[in-house]
């Protein structure tokens, strides 16, 4: 994988044999998405409102972040959200409700992290569609679901389409999969609702900035337990970083005023005691998305970062007149 990540970047030798599997892949694509546009295969439509929140490139971009952030909004505008995403990293079969006590082997990574952190009825399952179902029959109050991920998951039919796009990276060469990074070509983004880029702008017509902001690290020993970059003045620091650009973590802790030793580890690494082992280390630094892996085996020198997406007033309000628009199922 990681081979492949270095060629999506640029043009190699290795493209005259990639790029016609990305034509065919293209076209598989394409094909797929008309026969549910024209009805032949059937999209399950929920009987509350979905947004989907996805992207067109393989990696992270941001999108937990960003769940969580409409999972508070909506709640502050008298919603209640419920969340679905595939488990993506876990091995459960079938739907199955997540909680702060799920097996990340299990659920998977994020929606672990999801259900710490929103407060919302998060359940997983790789078709999303029965996981909203599942979820709505154990939790009736709910009257809007937001899926983690599933942009290309047409079979759950949805109401709101959000893609976010890594402003950095971007769409790395621009070319579909396995040649390029991309799902779905560029253009994918005019028939959405709304880009929100993360760190940056693409000038697009329904765009929307988005940033990360954090400062407070949390001890995965002690979580009562709080420190700021100044409390790590003077020590041997670490860093470690299992997402889609371990390299945005990394700068958010510089900008910190923070030196470091950085590991980077492929996305939705399933981290071991020994992958923690640094000795020398006074302070290990992840993200919460790696600490929710690491909680069970971590000691006392290991801290997540905590951090939350700051976006517009306006983003918040596209969505909610979306959602108000729906006709018959107006909610709040």
């Amino acid at each position: 994988m990681r081979w492949l990540e270095k060629i999506w970047y640029g043009l190699t030798p290795w493209h005259v044999v990639l790029l016609p599997i990305s034509i065919l892949f293209g076209l598989v694509a394409a094909l797929r998405r008309a026969l549910y546009r024209a009805g032949l295969l059937r999209a399950i439509r929920l009987p509350v409102p979905v947004i989907v929140v996805g992207n067109i490139s393989v990696g992270g971009t941001g999108k937990t972040p960003l769940v969580l952030w409409l999972a508070d909004f909506l709640r502050q505008q008298g919603y209640h959200p419920g969340i679905v995403s595939r488990g993506y990293g876990g091995g459960t079969q079938g739907a199955v409700a997540v909680d702060v006590c799920s097996d990340p082997a299990v659920v998977g990574d994020e929606p672990l992290l999801l259900a710490k952190k929103s407060a919302c009825p998060v359940w997983v399952g790789r078709d999303r569609a029965v996981a909203g179902n599942a979820l709505l029959r154990a939790h009736p109050e709910c009257d809007v679901l937001v899926s983690d991920d599933g942009l290309q998951h047409y079979r759950l039919a949805r109401d709101v389409e959000i893609a976010v796009v890594d402003g950095e990276r971007k769409f790395g060469n621009g070319l579909l999969l396995p040649a390029g990074p991309l799902r779905e070509g560029v253009s994918r983004l005019v028939s959405v609702d709304a880009v929100v880029v993360n760190g940056g702008s693409l000038l697009l017509r329904n765009e929307f900035e988005m940033s990360l902001e954090g400062e407070v690290f949390r001890n995965l020993r002690q979580p009562e337990l709080r420190a700021r970059a100044a409390d790590f003045g003077g020590k041997k620091l670490h860093a470690v970083a299992g997402i889609g650009n371990p390299q945005r973590f990394f700068a958010h802790l510089r900008r910190l005023g923070l030196a470091f030793e950085e590991h980077a580890f492929p996305d939705h690494y399933a981290y071991q005691p020994h992958d923690l082992d640094y000795d020398e280390a006074d302070a290990l630094l992840m993200t919460e998305k790696d600490a929710v892996k690491c909680a069970g085996f971590a000691d006392e020198r290991v801290w997540a970062l905590a951090v939350e997406a700051i976006l517009s007033p306006a983003f918040g309000q596209t969505v909610l007149q979306k959602l108000r628009n729906i006709d018959g199922r107006q909610a709040a």
